[in-house]
């Protein structure tokens, strides 16, 4: 992840996670390891995937103590192997200990959605669809969830509200109509935005191409109402398929045509990949002598 990203972006989102996990002290590492002593501790793969988040993963510790080393031995975007070493890391037990879970909690998710991602991208392979995300993400962890989907070969629709032009049934129903949608939102938005709008029939698709929206999302449209949706779009919009979209239905939506798929699922139903911290143990003697 960038630099800047994680500065900005990143690190109070993790120290928010830190103090839900820790908030006043570790009892458990406390009563144990009363005082610093040097270690270190495997990253271990427990199940074959995609790795994502290597880099938070590491910030838990460095955010507890920048004296932490962390050293990997794979790089986001790889697939990993069950019982393969991922990577190691040197510092304060107390710190490793305390920050285990959160950094497992956040490598855990996003290398799952990274796997989920990829297994989806593979099945569209030589379509030329691009599979898009949404904004079916965790609360307060968006941009981990993004960004896995990045990881493994998916694409991000749009960050959050302020990024894009998104009119969906309601925002129609407000309007008054899809062509009023499409014309208000031409008239407010700055013009480098694109105009997506969400269409349910192929009345609504009509009414859409002739409002002028950029790109249409075909939602929970039947396979033939999308296989003409397509046709009527030829040269005149982007399409999307939405709704419903899994990787076990996703090869029914590849022969259709359109030029995108989203799904909620790439991060609302990705199970996470197992990963652990084992054998962890001292470098040196404790500092007490014990």
């Amino acid at each position: 992840m960038n630099p800047i990203t994680m500065t900005l972006n990143v690190d109070n989102l993790i120290l928010q996670a830190l103090r839900e996990d820790i908030s006043s002290e570790d009892v458990s590492t406390n009563a144990v390891m009363p005082v610093p002593t040097p270690g270190e501790v495997e990253l271990i793969c427990k199940e074959d995937g995609i790795i994502a988040g290597l880099d938070v993963f590491a910030r838990v510790f460095t955010l507890l103590d920048p004296a932490v080393e962390a050293q990997f031995f794979c790089a986001d975007g790889d697939e990993v192997k069950k019982g393969q070493k991922l990577g190691i890391l040197r510092g304060d037990i107390r710190v490793l200990l305390s920050g285990e879970r959160t950094a497992l909690n956040y490598l855990q998710r996003m290398s799952g959605i990274a796997t989920y991602t990829h297994q989806v991208v593979q099945l569209l392979e030589g379509t030329g669809i691009q599979l898009l995300d949404t904004r079916k993400t965790t609360p307060n962890n968006r941009i981990f969830e993004k960004y896995a989907v990045r990881a493994g070969g998916g694409c991000n629709h749009r960050y959050n509200l302020s990024d894009g032009v998104l009119l969906k049934d309601n925002h129609i129903g407000a309007a008054g109509g899809v062509r009023q949608a499409v014309e208000l939102a031409r008239a407010y938005a700055p013009f480098v935005r694109k105009i997506e709008i969400e269409v349910e029939n192929l009345e609504m698709m009509k009414e859409a191409l002739e409002a002028g929206a950029d790109i249409i999302m075909l939602d929970n449209m039947s396979p033939a109402e999308m296989r003409e949706a397509v046709k009527l779009a030829s040269g005149r919009a982007k399409t999307e398929c939405s709704g419903n979209i899994t990787r076990e239905n996703i090869t029914k939506i590849a022969e259709i045509g359109v030029d995108y798929v989203s799904s909620g699922a790439l991060t609302h139903s990705a199970p996470i990949l197992d990963i652990s911290m084992k054998n962890l143990h001292p470098t040196e003697g404790r500092k007490d002598g014990v």
